[in-house]
C-alpha cells in the first residue's frame, strides 16, 4: 500500500513531463501568410490616398431609346470603335415608314388644293377686273359686280387657308420623319461600345432602366474618379501630382493629369472591401486622366491613387491664412 502511493504520483509526473515534451516538439510557429501581390506604396512624403474607378472621358453613357419597340438590327458589338452619328441599334420602323408615306400623300394633296385655289382665284380675279371699272351700269348690273368681287375675295381667302394646310402637312411630315429617324439610335460621340444588353428580336423599353440597353463612352483617354474622404478634403490642392497603381501589380503605374474637382461632396459609394474602410462618410470626387495606352486598365476597374500634398502643418497654416485674408477683405 505504501509502494502504491508512491507509484501513482510518479506516473502523474511522468505523464505531465511527456505531455510537455510532446507539446514543445510538435508546437511550431504557423507560417506568416504571404500576400499574392504587394500593396502599392505611396511615392510621396505627404499624400492623400484614395480609391479610384476608371471611367470613359465622356462619362459612361447609358444608351436608351426614345421610342419603344422590337429591335430590328444591332450592327455593333462590344469593343467596336464608332464615330458620332453611327447607328448602334435599330427599332422596327415599318409602321413609322407607313406613317411617313401617309404624311407625304397628305402634303401632296394639300399642295394640289393650294394650286386649285390659286387657279380659281385667278379666274375670279379676271372676271372681277372686267366689270369693276365699267361706268355704264346698264352694261352690267351692280349685283353682278358684287358677286364677282365676293368670289375674288373668297378664293383669295381660300388660298391663305390652303397655304396653312400645306404648312400643317409639312410639319406633320417633318414630325413623322423625325420619329422615323429616332428609331435608329446613334452614337452621341466618338467612342467605344462598352456593353450590349439588347439583341435582335428583343423588346427595347423606354425610360431609365436598371440595365441600360447599351453602355458607351470615349476611351482613347480614360478618367479616374477618385474619392477623397471629407476629413482629408481640406488638404487637397487642384493641379497637384497624382499617381495611379493597378491593383494586383504595383509595378503597373502611371502619372495622372488633373481634370476637375466636382465640388459637391457626396455619400461614399465606391467600396474597396478593406476591413478598415468607413462607409458612413462623404467624399469629395476628383477627376484625373491618363492615356489608355499607359495602363492595361478597363472602364469600371478600381485603381489605387496617391495624391501629393504639402506638409499638413504648412497646408493648415496656408488655409488659415487664406481664410483670414478673405475675412480682412470684407
Amino acid at each position: 500500500m505504501h509502494i502504491k502511493n508512491k507509484i501513482l504520483p510518479a506516473l502523474a509526473i511522468l505523464g505531465l513531463a511527456t505531455a510537455m515534451v510532446v507539446a514543445k516538439v510538435t508546437h511550431t510557429e504557423p507560417p506568416k501568410p504571404v500576400p499574392l501581390a504587394q500593396p502599392a506604396q505611396a511615392p510621396f512624403t505627404y499624400y492623400i490616398g484614395g480609391g479610384g474607378v476608371v471611367e470613359s472621358s465622356s462619362r459612361n453613357i447609358d444608351i436608351g431609346t426614345a421610342i419603344a419597340g422590337i429591335v430590328k438590327d444591332v450592327p455593333v458589338t462590344i469593343g467596336d470603335q464608332v464615330k458620332a452619328g453611327d447607328p448602334l441599334f435599330v427599332i422596327d420602323e415599318r409602321a413609322q415608314k407607313a406613317t411617313v408615306q401617309e404624311k407625304e400623300a397628305s402634303l401632296t394633296k394639300a399642295k394640289a388644293s393650294l394650286e386649285e385655289a390659286k387657279a380659281a382665284w385667278k379666274n375670279y380675279a379676271c372676271q372681277y377686273d372686267l366689270v369693276k371699272n365699267v361706268a355704264d351700269r346698264r352694261a352690267v348690273s351692280r349685283d353682278d359686280v358684287e358677286q364677282r368681287r365676293n368670289q375674288e375675295l373668297l378664293y383669295r381667302s381660300k388660298i391663305e387657308t390652303a397655304k396653312s394646310d400645306v404648312a400643317v402637312a409639312e410639319a406633320d411630315l417633318t414630325a413623322a420623319k423625325t420619329d422615323l429617324a429616332r428609331l435608329t439610335v446613334r452614337a452621341p460621340v466618338d467612342g467605344e461600345v462598352l456593353q450590349v444588353n439588347i439583341r435582335t428580336g428583343e423588346y427595347a423599353a423606354t425610360g431609365a432602366l436598371d440595365t441600360p440597353l447599351m453602355r458607351f463612352g470615349a476611351t482613347k483617354t480614360l478618367h479616374v474618379r477618385v474619392d477623397i474622404d471629407e476629413n482629408d478634403a481640406w488638404r487637397f490642392t487642384p493641379g497637384t501630382k497624382a499617381i495611379a497603381f493597378i491593383r494586383g501589380n504595383r509595378d503597373l503605374k502611371t502619372p495622372l493629369t488633373f481634370v476637375r474637382t466636382e465640388p459637391y461632396v457626396v455619400p461614399k459609394s465606391q467600396l474597396t472591401n478593406s476591413t478598415t474602410e468607413r462607409v458612413d462618410t462623404r467624399v469629395l470626387q476628383v477627376i484625373f486622366s491618363f492615356p489608355r495606352a499607359a495602363l492595361p486598365a478597363y472602364v469600371g476597374q478600381q485603381l489605387d491613387v496617391f495624391i501629393e500634398t504639402g506638409n499638413p502643418d504648412d497646408v493648415l497654416h496656408a488655409q488659415n491664412a487664406a481664410v483670414a485674408g478673405q475675412g480682412a477683405g470684407k
